[in-house]
């Protein structure tokens, strides 16, 4: 596994030091930043050495989707930005940061078990297959059933298309599986026929959803939806 260099920009210092040291620990480069100017000085100066740039929205002084637009104009939509979800403040920053080329959203109070997997996807984007629905980290029981094989493990995250699973034998790509999870706070299985839409050993599968009964889709969908929106910073 190659090195990769990522900035992490929040002003709460517990954020940027649980995320470096979940990227350092793995061996990659990790730059911590705590203010707009900051960040905005060292994309101009490693422009070309970032591969990564995770960003608190509400960073003081110089906060918000105008951030990303600056920072879009020094790196002329290089670099992959990963926004911290509890940030974001509407449904239309979510939309003017799609426009911006943001490649996903990852919860700053992640367990640091899954920060690294959280991260990958977009550390290593030829591994696996994007969803186009921002994901949301979560670790639920989930069971999948291969053949007459029946599994379980915990999700990585979800989104409207797909879960990620950590498992240490993932299957094969294109594998047909049958999914069964229960979201926070519900009391009804969701049931989802899959394909294996990427496959790591060392962090698990991403499942994609191909049938769905509309009920259920209708729950993930707005479980994905209201995540954005609750618990965000003032």
């Amino acid at each position: 596994m190659s090195s990769k260099t990522v900035i992490i920009a929040d002003d709460t210092a517990f954020v940027r030091d649980r995320f470096a040291t979940a990227l350092l620990g793995a061996g990659h480069r990790a730059l911590t930043v705590k203010s707009a100017a900051e960040l905005l000085a060292r994309v101009r100066a490693d422009r070309d050495a970032i591969d990564l740039v995770v960003l608190d929205l509400r960073l003081p002084h110089a906060g918000g989707v105008e951030l990303v637009r600056t920072v879009r104009k020094i790196d002329e939509g290089r670099i992959p930005i990963i926004v911290f979800s509890g940030t974001i403040a509407s449904a239309d920053e979510v939309r003017d940061l799609a426009a911006l080329g943001v490649a996903g959203y990852v919860n700053e109070y992640s367990a640091v078990q899954h920060i690294l997997p959280s991260l990958a996807p977009h550390l290593f984007p030829d591994n696996f297959n994007r969803r186009g629905s921002p994901r949301v980290v979560l670790g639920i029981p989930v069971a999948y059933r291969f053949g007459n094989t029946i599994a379980a493990a915990l999700t990585l995250n979800i989104s409207k298309g797909g879960v990620s699973i950590r498992t240490m034998s993932p299957l094969q790509q294109n594998a047909k599986v049958r999914v069964r999870f229960r979201l926070p706070g519900s009391k009804v299985d969701i049931e989802a026929e899959s394909r294996v839409a990427w496959s790591d050993r060392r962090v698990g599968m991403g499942l994609q959803f191909e049938k769905v009964a509309p009920p259920d889709q209708q729950a993930v969908d707005e479980f994905v939806d209201q995540h954005f929106f609750t618990n965000r910073k003032a």
